[in-house]
């Protein structure tokens, strides 16, 4: 196993962290917590040193989890990391309980990596208000937690200004070859190693889709290296490539991926691939762009839309869809985030179009915007909608305090 450090407390963290995010379930969905615990210490005991988890995650079980899967010592091997749920919120004694019960949960007496999870710019003002900072300081100085950090989902332009508003320790980004101008992106991965924060990669796999299925158009890109990888290793080395990295995390959700990881892992040497092989990478980001129903960069020139439509959001979901399947997750994320349930914000549904115009002039694609959104409107927004809705609302509650 490589290691990184953190520049902001000198920790070495191992460059792979297990994200406790997509473990390995029964068939009633609850986690097959034999399989999932020997996944865990067989990462650790192979040189895993960094383990990620979150409120919501696996309807709350998660984190219950990890204080069996830890238990016999592992706990002291580890740098444990989960999240505040900041969209549930509404009050400045809330940061305390929540962080009081995710104690208790996980069974522990502080959290190594606190992040305030999923943070926009709207989410952020609000839990900035409630006094966030005061929080995070007073939960350093009295041990509850050691290191403060957040995760992005906002835009490239937020990202910085976020970066600057706090003395973080570290953050955590979606990152990957498909997402370099998306969200954090490379700038905003620059940004943050520049001031010294430690940069945790989430999604390095665009949630498994850059593994499997591979198109065969891709594919065929991929077979033509003269070295013989996986379309997984591919994506990992990738991202390791860059010093300013200090973890990636995979959700791994069977044996195998725990070993085909920690493989790859050995060879996570950053500055490592040769310029052939960045180009081999950014010829299969370029087939993926032509495979996407609509070719939107993510450039947000078409933001703010006056009727609250998150354009870009609307678009990347449609594109993941029919890029990757992955029906159910995205249904339940669309309904989730442009619902304003993560966000804590109003709703930013693509049917919210009255087809003003006023995008159609700002696009730099020539995207005839308003039709596609239609489009979106129709696969995502059926009658089921606010069914999902419900159950995203049950899924990111406070009922597990």
């Amino acid at each position: 196993m490589l290691y990184r450090e953190v520049p902001k407390n000198g920790d070495e963290l191992s460059i792979l962290g297990f994200g406790a995010m997509r473990l390995p379930t029964k068939e009633d969905g609850s986690i097959d917590e034999n399989t999932a615990t020997d996944m865990i210490r067989y990462s650790i005991d192979n040189g895993v040193n960094y383990v990620d988890t979150a409120w919501p995650y696996h309807m709350g079980e998660s984190e219950p989890f990890l204080a069996h899967a830890l238990e016999d010592g592992y706990r002291e091997k580890v740098k444990l990391a989960t999240k505040q749920p900041q969209w549930i919120v509404k009050k400045p004694e809330d940061m305390d309980r929540f962080l009081n019960a995710q104690l208790e949960k996980l069974n522990t007496d502080h959290i190594d990596y606190y992040l305030i999870h999923s943070l926009v710019k709207s989410s952020w003002e609000n839990v900035r208000d409630l006094g966030v900072r005061e929080f995070l300081d007073r939960a350093k100085a009295d041990g509850r937690i050691v290191n403060a950090g957040f995760s992005y989902h906002g835009t490239p332009e937020d990202f910085a200004p976020m970066v600057d508003a706090y003395d973080w320790d570290f953050c955590q980004i979606q990152y990957n070859f498909l997402d370099e101008n998306i969200q954090a992106g490379t700038e905003g991965l620059e940004y943050a190693a520049s001031k010294g924060l430690g940069v945790i990669i989430m999604e390095p796999l665009r949630g498994g889709n850059l593994a499997d299925p591979v198109p065969d158009e891709v594919m065929d890109i991929w077979n033509e290296a003269e070295v013989e990888r996986s379309p997984v290793e591919w994506a990992l080395r990738w991202v390791w490539n860059h010093p300013e990295v200090t973890v990636v995390l995979s959700g791994m959700s069977e044996p195998a991926h725990v070993e085909e990881n920690l493989r790859i892992a050995d060879e996570g040497v950053a500055n490592s691939m040769t310029e052939e092989e960045l180009e081999l990478v950014r010829k299969v980001a370029e087939k993926y762009g032509e495979l996407m129903p609509i070719d939107c960069t993510g450039c947000r020139y078409c933001m703010p839309c006056p009727e609250g439509v998150d354009i870009p959001a609307c678009f990347d979901t449609y594109n993941n869809l029919y890029m990757f399947g992955d029906e159910d997750r995205l249904r339940m994320m669309y309904a989730a985030k442009l619902g304003g349930i993560l966000r804590g914000s109003d709703t930013n549904f693509a049917s919210q179009c009255v087809q003003c115009g006023q995008c159609l002039d700002a696009c730099p694609q020539n995207i005839p915007i308003p039709e596609m959104l239609e489009k979106v409107a129709q696969e995502f927004e059926g009658p089921d909608l606010e069914e999902r809705m419900a159950f995203a609302k049950q899924l990111f509650s406070d009922e597990r305090c």
